[in-house]
């Protein structure tokens, strides 16, 4: 039996935390691709589920990602 190569993609996903509780997250290099979750465990299947679904949708080829060292910093701001 041979064994199947599975292709895997990586995304950034942002998470942002509600005021009214809960998360909502997105994925900018997937238009619309979007969930949210009560916690960030639930916030996190729920994602990759959408992306998932998202590229099923959408049948495209996960998008030929050049290298990029990303990272997300809050920055404060006294005004």
């Amino acid at each position: 039996m041979k064994s199947q190569k599975q292709k895997i993609s990586e995304y950034n996903v942002i998470f942002q935390e509600e005021k009214e509780g809960g998360y909502s997250v997105w994925v900018p290099e997937l238009p619309g691709c979007a969930s949210q979750g009560e916690t960030f465990d639930e916030a996190l299947i729920n994602v990759k589920e959408v992306i998932q679904l998202y590229l099923e949708e959408t049948k495209k080829e996960s998008p030929v990602l050049s290298y990029k060292k990303q990272f997300v910093v809050p920055v404060q701001i006294y005004a």
